[in-house]
């Protein structure tokens, strides 16, 4: 087994990114201007195609749990979105759909029982 890192952009095509199993896309999308999530999914899931993706991002719903962070303000001041668990949900759905993925949802550290976890994951199988 050999592992390789490779420094590029997610929103460009990118022929070093093909062919590789896995994909590792953690605390990356909420850096992402809304209109270039599009040309993320092209570059990554129609593109490169690998046969495993694992895509993380906080939940905005957990931030309420967060006493230092006020009232609807993001974990960190790059981030230009955060996402509830409904539509991180729906956004995966629909990328697996379109690409042939199947995906499996979990959350990331504590759990909360009205509001999740501090972290979600979305795991896209081809």
């Amino acid at each position: 087994m050999s592992v390789e890192l490779v420094q590029g952009a997610l929103t460009y095509r990118d022929r070093r990114l093909q062919g590789f199993d896995v994909a590792t896309v953690i605390e990356v999308i909420e850096h992402l201007d809304p209109p270039r999530l599009g040309a993320f999914e092209r570059a990554l899931f129609a593109y490169a195609c690998p046969t495993t993706v694992i895509v993380t991002t906080p939940s905005v719903e957990y931030n309420t749990l967060f006493e230092s962070l006020p009232a609807g303000a993001l974990r960190h001041r790059d981030h230009r979105f955060e996402w509830t668990r409904a539509e991180f949900a729906d956004w995966a759905g629909a990328i697996a759909s379109r690409h042939g993925y199947t995906v499996e949802l979990s959350g990331i550290g504590p759990e909360d029982a009205e509001l999740g976890t501090p972290t979600q994951m979305a795991v896209f199988r081809r």
